[in-house]
């Protein structure tokens, strides 16, 4: 299959995947309302196209949270990375340590936090959830700092596993999953080959680190529903802001209310998110929150994005509405599955070389220079005028 675009990646990773790892990655909650609509909004926001600017050639490079970035994106967290491609959290950070920008590495992964560190290279990003088990968050927080991370992403918007239906069709979850999980593989025999057998162990090591014993699939699922709290508040948590001395970056906003009580708490940066519409179908899009919340507190912290980003205009969009910078998530996974660390290498070319003509036909030099003034028609809508 020849790859000219980004969404190319997803086609060849329909074909590579058992279907169950297939539609963990590509569906949403519900009806996929909310994840169909991330994209939608972004596709609704229209840029000025400028003439005659004497842009030259733009550059990507940008300073997010202190650290000088290839460009403004970073990896976001991903569950069972490793499912994807053969140690695929290794050759996910590999091919952001490339381009120099962020990897994040979720708390559910298949490779464990050390594993990660000494194998990939580059700035990381350790990311937890609020999970009842404080041992846990405790540990991992202690395994990350010692691993040499220091950019520690919050995820809030998951109190309880969204309604995922997709899952309960495909056998991600539900009756009989691991044996239905046993036969798709069956009928994949190059990702079985690759992944299946010589990407072994295809555990979780970051929770096996803690539990001391091995998780499957099963577990893995069980694990996230069962260590949730949804009874948990702002000040349940602010141990943490007191425990973790790095950087802190709270993933899941899309309230400008709940965005000021990140100021308060003394979140260094906010992601805002719906979590690629996984959790509330019925949430609204990224896009169509982030305005609001730019304005409410982009003074006081670092405000980053995802959800529903499929390219480097997605991008731009994001940085107009006003975002810093951004986290893919699908995007690269489906790279990453068809191809490993050479094709998320590619993927994140591919973005850039839509940003370049995306920022020079807008009449920006820098990521620094897009804002609201780059958009166009649009801007009345999602800035509620």
């Amino acid at each position: 299959m020849i790859i000219s675009s980004p969404m190319d990646y997803r086609e060849a990773a329909h074909r590579r995947l058992p279907g169950f790892l297939f539609d963990y990655i590509d569906g949403g909650a519900g009806t996929e309302g909310t994840m169909n609509n991330n994209v939608r909004s972004l596709q609704d926001v229209f840029l000025r196209q400028r003439v005659l600017a004497s842009v030259g050639v733009p550059s990507l490079e940008c300073e997010i949270l202190g650290s000088r970035w290839g460009l403004p994106i970073a990896l976001g967290p991903v569950g069972a990375t490793g499912m994807y491609a053969r140690r695929g959290e290794v050759q996910a950070a590999r091919a952001a340590a490339e381009k120099k920008i962020p990897y994040t590495l979720s708390t559910v992964s298949v490779c464990s936090i050390e594993e990660v560190a000494k194998g990939a290279g580059g700035e990381q990003w350790s990311q937890l959830y609020v999970i009842k088990d404080r041992g846990y968050m405790r540990n991992s927080l202690e395994r990350a700092w010692n691993a040499g991370m220091r950019t520690l992403v919050f995820t809030v918007d998951m109190p309880i596993p969204g309604s995922r239906y997709r899952d309960r069709h495909s056998g991600m979850s539900g009756p009989w999953a691991t044996m239905r999980q046993y036969l798709q593989a069956l009928s994949h025999p190059s990702w079985a080959l690759d992944v299946g057998l010589m990407g072994r162990p295809l555990s979780f090591g970051n929770i096996e680190a803690y539990t001391g014993h091995r998780m499957s699939m099963d577990d893995y699922m069980g694990f996230l529903g069962a260590n949730f709290d949804p009874s948990i508040g702002w000040s349940d948590l602010q141990w943490i802001r007191d425990e973790w001395k790095g950087q802190l970056i709270l993933k899941g906003l899309l309230d400008v209310e709940d965005a000021r009580e990140a100021v308060r708490f003394g979140a260094d940066g906010i992601i805002v998110s719906n979590h690629g519409g996984r959790q509330l179908d019925g949430a609204i899009s990224t896009a169509m929150a982030l305005p609001a919340i730019a304005d409410a507190v982009g003074d006081e912290l670092t405000i980053l994005s995802d959800s529903g980003i499929r390219s480097g205009l997605d991008v731009v969009r994001m940085l107009a509405l006003g975002a810093k910078g951004v986290l893919l998530g699908r995007a690269y996974i489906y790279a990453l599955a068809a191809g490993g660390q050479a094709a998320v290498s590619n993927l994140l070319e591919l973005f850039a070389a839509d940003m370049v003509v995306a920022m020079t036909m807008s009449g920006v030099k820098s990521p620094s220079e897009i804002s609201r003034a780059n958009l166009d028609l649009i801007e009345r809508e999602f800035s509620g005028e």
